[in-house]
Formats: structure tokens, sequence, C-alpha cells
């Protein structure tokens, strides 16, 4: 009987409904149409607005802790200092050096030489950034999981695959101020395949995370397409192609939804000819929440909002519907034999 139990009450754990959010860093407006990309653009998609960072575009430093918290990056905290971030130690050092003998262009130079040449990375600021400095997100109040999320690292001491093949791209992908878009690539077809690599790594550990049926909200990120668009600016072909492979990669996590389940495609801005535009874009499962939307600002909310009206919690935390499942399965079990 103890081990029945402990089986329905398994089951009923297992049974729940689940918003699913891809971040696609880059994900553009214009690049995406509905007949050649169904998967991206789901039942609804709008372009939305974005922010614009000190540096003189979107980044993406900056604004993927404003998707999830809602902020304008003043008020979050996660700031660039003309185009690059100071927050890794490596970095903040160089800083505090360059703040006393270089000038504001050589600075940005000497940043975007050090995370090209070693191991720092700018996007890793620990998930307990927010608590510590009393910023909610998106994550709080429900059973949720990140995976990926620039500026929300969950564990600092572990990465992925996406994490390592972003840190060691050596001349596959190297900043440069002078370059078209900012970088520059040795052999930009030897860089596509890789940044496909990661894309689908991330792709498959949020299809993993939303199997598992534990979560009410799944949250996962790559930056395949952002790191393609600014080396592909003289090959639009292979930037065109990586939103082919990655509708179908989504089009495999898509079919992994319930009917119940609600699914979200969300960038942090545009990408054409090597740099950054000022528009993102949203796709939904709802046309609702797509329409709620209009802004980077807007999509905590709108996310939260499908939370509560969908009823999207874990079947353990409906009471009553646990235990109406709970007899359902154990009159089956008592038919069956088993009790």
């Amino acid at each position: 009987p103890v081990r029945i139990e402990s089986f329905i009450h398994s089951l009923a754990q297992y049974i729940s409904m689940t918003v699913v959010v891809l971040g696609a860093d880059a994900l553009d407006p214009d690049l995406v149409d509905t007949g050649e990309h169904p998967h991206l653009t789901l039942d609804a998609h709008r372009s939305i607005e974005t922010i614009v960072s000190s540096s003189g575009g979107p980044s993406t430093h900056e604004l993927w802790p404003t998707i999830i918290t809602g902020l304008p990056p003043m008020k979050h905290g996660l700031v660039l200092d003309d185009g690059i971030t100071w927050e890794n130690p490596i970095i903040a050092a160089a800083s505090s050096f360059a703040d006393y003998i270089l000038p504001d262009r050589l600075q940005t130079r000497l940043g975007g030489w050090l995370l090209t040449n070693t191991e720092a990375d700018a996007f890793r600021t620990p998930a307990s950034y927010y608590a510590d400095n009393g910023i909610e997100t998106v994550f709080d109040g429900s059973k949720a999981t990140a995976i990926g999320i620039p500026n929300y690292v969950v564990d600092p001491d572990t990465e992925d695959r996406e994490h390592q093949l972003r840190r060691h791209m050596g001349d596959l992908f190297e900043r440069d101020s002078e370059a078209k878009g900012g970088h520059r690539s040795t052999d930009p077809v030897a860089f596509y395949e890789q940044c496909l690599e990661m894309a689908m790594i991330r792709i498959a550990r949020v299809r993993r995370a939303l199997r598992e049926r534990k979560y009410e909200l799944v949250f996962g990120y790559t930056s395949g397409l952002d790191l393609i668009g600014h080396v592909s600016h003289s090959q639009p072909e292979l930037q065109q192609r990586a939103y082919d492979e990655l509708n179908e990669f989504v089009g495999e996590l898509r079919s992994d939804l319930n009917e119940d389940d609600e699914f979200i495609v969300v960038s942090d801005h545009g990408l054409q000819d090597g740099l950054h535009t000022d528009e993102a874009m949203i796709a939904a499962t709802d046309p609702t929440l797509v329409n709620q939307v209009s802004s980077v600002l807007d999509v905590r909310a709108a996310i939260e909002d499908e939370l509560r009206t969908s009823n999207h919690a874990p079947t353990s935390k409906r009471e009553q519907t646990t235990v109406d499942d709970s007899e359902d399965v154990r009159q089956q079990l008592e038919d069956l034999g088993y009790m």
C-alpha cells in the first residue's frame, strides 16, 4: 500500500500543464515568414519594441535581465559601459586600470580583446544577484527552470555545451570594433555549424525539461542566430539557412507539447546586415498573450498572466484535482487486482 500511494503521488505530480518559453537571441520579425517558419511564428506573432543601450544599439547583456524582470536596464542594474560589461572579475580589473590610463575607445577595444582571448564571459551574472538586490523575476513564485538565460546563471560553477563552445570559438568569432557587425570570422561556414550545434543543444535541454513534467515554467535560451548574424553579412544565405534549420529544431520541441501547454518564442532584438536592429519579436500559441506584449518590458507580465489564467501549476498544487485523480487511479488499480 505504501508503494501504491507513492506511485499515485508520482503520477499526480507528472500530469501537469506547462508554459514553455524559448528565448531566441536576435530572432528578427522581418526575417521570419509564416509559411516557411511556422514554428517560429506559431499561432500569432508580432514585432515588439526593444531598448537601446548606451553603446548605441540593443544589448543582449541588458535585455535578457529586462525580459525576465520587466525592468529597464537602469533599474535592474545590469548595464553596459560603452559596449563592454565589466562585471567579470578579469574585465573589472582591466577596467580599473583603463579608467586611469586609456581613452574610452581604447577601453572598449581592450574589453573586446579580453572577451575574445580569455575565458571571460560577459553574461554570467548569478541568479542570486536578483534576490540580493530585491529584484523579482518571472521565475519567482512558480515551479520553474531557467536554461542558459544570459545574466541569470543558476549554478555559476557549471556550464553546458553551449557555454563551452561559446568560450572556445577562437578565430571563428573574434570581436573587432573596426569590422562590420563588430565581429569577424576566419571561416563563417565552420562557425555556422558550431552555432547550430549550440542551438540544438539548448533546444534539446528545453525538451528534456518539458518532458519531465514537473515544471510550471520552462524558460530556455540560445544565442545561435545572433552569432551567425554577426558574421554572415557577406553571406546572407547562411543567416536564412539558420532560420530554416532553427524552425525545424523548434518544431521538434513543439511536438512535445501537450494540448494544454502554451509555447512562447521571444527575442531581445533583431539582426540584419551584421548589426542589431531596434525591433524584437514575440510569437505564441496563445494569440491573446501576443496582443498583451508591445515591448520587451511586457514579456514578464504576459508570461505570469499566462501562468495564472491558464492554471499551469503542477497538479500537486491543485489539491482537489489531485485527490480526484488519485481516487480514479486507486479504483483502476483495485479493478486490476493491485490493491
